[in-house]
């Protein structure tokens, strides 16, 4: 009983390493047999959770630990749970909190947008309703193109010699619109703006469907990642040396890397940067157009 109660209260990792190394192994040759990263070994037998992957990959790990050094898995599942269910348990509140930022986030944009475009479509409207008006004043308005000829056809008058004004007759006066005719508007001129209240406006072309995103990630080592596309649930997935994933989003990529060297990306046809050295985890890498 005794014996049992010091084994509890011991981490996994530490219970990884006493059997290890009274079996005479490395971690290089522990890694060989199970196909885990020195670095992830490392980190496990120092209680590093953080960087270990997601929890879902972490006990994984444990499980073929165990297998390589001959223990009962089960136990060694135990040990881990008493060993980092505290780190997990707060890893995934912050997890759900930042979910939970991104979810407030992408509604206070929408919110946004809606507000953009009810003030659009009333400026539309307003723009429509003052292009109309302008049209109607200008069909009742009457046109004076009579006053400058009764003008010119005065200063015509004044300007006949007196000598000629009994020999020759006034042209000038046929000329003149009848009194009953005066009042009358002219015929109105061609106007794009009454025959066509939205001439000139400017047309916005933006609202055509924008190209989406394609993601390419390639394995040359051993690594897991997690992938979140726009603002879905995060994907979690194994990657082994030569295999080859892709995803789909419209807006962005939300990365979690376990082994930064042992990936490479390319974004829409076109290679990414490398991400990091090998061994290392790369959180919260966000990838937009």
């Amino acid at each position: 009983m005794t014996g049992q109660t010091v084994e509890t209260k011991e981490s996994v990792g530490e219970f990884f390493r006493q059997v290890r190394e009274t079996k005479g192994l490395t971690l290089d040759e522990v890694a060989i047999k199970t196909r885990i990263h020195p670095e992830y070994l490392k980190a496990l037998e120092e209680s590093n959770f953080a960087k270990l992957p997601e929890q879902v990959f972490a006990k994984g790990f444990v499980r073929s630990y165990a297998r390589s050094l001959g223990l009962d898995e089960e136990d060694a599942m135990r040990r881990f749970t008493v060993s980092a269910g505290t780190f997990y348990d707060k890893h995934e509140e912050r997890e759900r909190l930042r979910q939970q930022q991104v979810e407030d986030e992408r509604k206070r944009k929408a919110n946004r947008k809606a507000v953009i475009a009810a003030a659009g479509v009333a400026v539309l409207g307003l723009v429509l309703l003052l292009t109309r008006e302008q049209g109607s004043v200008s069909l009742m308005r009457p046109a004076e193109p009579a006053k400058p000829a009764r003008e010119a056809d005065r200063r015509g008058k004044t300007e006949i010699p007196p000598g000629e004004h009994a020999a020759k007759p006034q042209a000038p006066a046929p000329a003149v619109p009848a009194p009953a005719q005066s009042g009358k508007p002219a015929s109105l001129p061609t106007s794009s703006t009454t025959s066509d209240p939205l001439a000139g406006l400017p047309f916005d072309g933006g609202a055509s469907t924008e190209a989406g995103m394609v993601l390419v990630l390639e394995a040359s080592e051993l690594s897991w990642v997690v992938v979140q596309t726009d603002d879905a649930s995060p994907h979690e997935a194994l990657l082994r040396p030569g295999d080859r994933l892709t995803w789909k989003a419209q807006e962005k990529f939300a990365l979690t890397i376990g082994n930064a060297g042992g990936i490479r990306g390319e974004l829409n046809g076109k290679p990414l940067a490398p991400f990091g050295p090998k061994g290392r985890v790369v959180r919260d890498i966000v990838l937009t157009r």
